[in-house]
C-alpha cells in the first residue's frame, strides 16, 4: 500500500485508511469477532490508518479498536474524535456538542484508556463547538501534544474560517468531512484553504455510505437501528434519481475491470495526493476490494465521465437529516 502525508508536520499513513465507525451497531448488528479479524487483516494488507471516535457506540469502538491493535501498536496510526455531548441514557444518546477545554482534556484521557495507548496520532474537534471559540478548543489540545498524549491535532467539519483561526493556534494536521463523487461541498472553499495552509484532507463516507458500490438498498429496507434508515439520499425519489450517478460509475468499473467501489475510491485518490479516504467497513471480504483500489488509474476521460454524470450539486438530497445539518459548520 501507498503512503501519503497528512500536514507539513508530516504524518505518514497509508493511502487508503479504515473508517472503524460501523463496527460497532451503526450500520446493522455488531460482530466483534469478525471486526476485529478485518483489522488484523487489513493491517496485514498494510493499510496502517485506522479511525475511531468516543461517539461511536458511543465509548465501544474505541474500546473495540484498543483490543484489536494490542500488540500491533506499532504498526498502526490512530486517529479518534472528540466534541459531542453524549448521553447513552438518551434515545438520542448525542445531544449536543462540547469542546470546552477541560471537556477536550477528559475526553482524551478516556480515549487513551479505552484504546490502550500511550498516545494518541491524530486527535480530531469531531464537530464545531459555536459556544466555544475554536482558539480555545485548539489550544487545549495543543497542550495535549505538549504532554505527548496526541501526536498531531485535526478538525471535522469545519469551515474555511473555522480552519484559518485554528491553524494560528497550532499547526492543523488534517481536516476530516464527508467527500465523494456524490458529496461535493467542500470543493468551493475548504480544500483551497486546506491547500494554501498545507492541510491534509481525510474524506469520509467515500462510497456514499455504500451507494456508490451499486449495493445499496433504500433507506426504508434498512432496520430501525441502521444510520442508513435516516439517510436522505436514499429515500423514496432520491434513491431513484442519484442511480444515475451509479450507473456512470458502474460504467467505467467494467471497462477497467474493476468494482464500481473500487472506481469511486480512484476517484478520490485522483483529486490531489494528500487526501487519504477512509471507506468503513466490518467485514474481511470487502477489505481487499477496497485496498485494490489504491492501484487503479483513472484517465482524463475516465474523470471527465464522471464529472459530466455528477457535477457538483447534482445528488438528489441533502446529505443529512435536518438535525444533523445544524452540526455542519459551514
Amino acid at each position: 500500500m501507498q503512503t501519503r502525508t497528512l500536514g507539513r508536520d508530516g504524518l505518514t499513513v497509508s493511502a487508503l485508511g479504515l473508517g472503524c465507525m460501523g463496527m460497532t451497531s451503526a450500520y446493522g448488528a455488531a460482530d466483534e469477532g469478525e471486526a476485529v479479524a478485518t483489522i488484523h487483516r487489513v493491517i496485514d494488507l498494510g493499510v496502517t490508518f485506522l479511525d475511531t471516535a468516543e461517539a461511536y457506540g458511543p465509548f465501544e469502538n474505541e474500546k473495540l479498536v484498543g483490543r484489536a491493535i494490542r500488540g500491533k501498536r506499532d504498526r498502526v496510526v490512530v486517529a479518534t474524535k472528540f466534541g459531542w455531548k453524549i448521553d447513552p441514557k438518551q434515545g438520542q444518546y448525542l445531544v449536543g456538542v462540547d469542546s470546552r477545554p477541560e471537556n477536550v482534556k477528559a475526553v482524551a484521557e478516556a480515549s487513551l484508556e479505552r484504546l490502550g495507548i500511550d498516545h494518541i496520532d491524530l486527535f480530531y474537534q469531531h464537530r464545531v463547538d459555536p459556544a466555544v471559540p475554536i482558539e480555545d478548543t485548539v489550544g487545549a489540545m495543543a497542550d495535549l501534544v505538549k504532554a505527548g498524549k496526541v501526536r498531531c491535532l485535526g478538525l471535522s467539519e469545519a469551515g474555511a474560517k473555522t480552519i484559518r483561526r485554528a491553524h494560528k493556534v497550532h499547526p492543523i494536521a488534517a481536516l476530516q468531512s464527508e467527500y465523494s463523487i456524490w458529496e461535493r461541498n467542500v470543493e468551493p472553499d475548504i480544500l483551497p484553504t486546506l491547500r494554501e495552509l498545507g492541510i491534509g484532507f481525510v474524506p469520509f463516507s467515500p462510497l456514499g455510505r455504500g451507494f456508490l458500490t451499486g449495493t445499496a438498498k433504500r433507506a426504508e429496507a434498512y432496520a430501525e437501528t441502521d444510520y442508513r434508515r435516516n439517510e436522505p439520499r436514499l429515500a423514496g425519489e432520491n434513491y431513484d434519481a442519484n442511480m444515475r450517478i451509479v450507473e456512470a460509475v458502474k460504467a467505467i468499473a467494467a471497462e477497467k475491470g474493476a468494482t464500481p467501489g473500487q472506481i469511486a475510491l480512484a476517484w478520490l485518490l485522483a483529486q490531489a495526493p494528500d487526501i487519504v479516504p477512509i471507506p468503513g467497513t466490518k467485514r474481511r471480504a470487502y477489505l481487499e476490494e477496497n485496498a485494490g483500489a489504491a492501484s487503479i488509474v483513472l484517465s482524463p476521460q475516465d474523470l471527465d465521465q464522471i464529472a459530466k454524470a455528477a457535477p457538483p450539486g447534482a445528488t438528489a438530497g441533502p446529505r443529512y437529516t435536518e438535525r444533523s445539518m445544524k452540526f455542519i459548520d459551514r
